[in-house]
């Protein structure tokens, strides 16, 4: 077990841990999906001669662009939905013996 530093010491620098950037990666993938679902009632009453000239094409364009729409908001920092994500798995990472619901194994 790792000993505990004095109240006030500073933390001593933590080694990135595993999978890091692919958790970080899972949270802003889940994000930008959660964005879209967000999105898309905005732009269903809106009338089909807007952007893409209406018919088949504009009913196929729309939903990737509002796909392209989350994609950006995600990377640009989002709505804090993925930090909220990588620190949940970070916590579930360093607290031994507990599932993700809190109950011991």
């Amino acid at each position: 077990m790792i000993p505990t530093p004095p109240i006030g010491a500073p933390l001593p620098a933590r080694e990135p841990s595993p999978g890091g950037e692919e958790m970080r990666r899972a949270a802003e993938e889940f994000e930008s999906v959660f964005i879209s679902e967000m999105l898309a009632p905005m732009f269903e009453g809106l009338d089909a001669d807007g952007l893409g000239g209406g018919g088949m094409g504009e009913e196929i364009f729309r939903p990737m662009l509002v796909e392209r729409y989350a994609d950006a908001i995600a990377r640009a920092g989002g709505v804090g939905i993925a930090e909220s994500i990588i620190a949940e798995f970070a916590h579930m990472q360093t607290v031994p013996g507990e599932d993700g619901d809190g109950a011991r194994r």
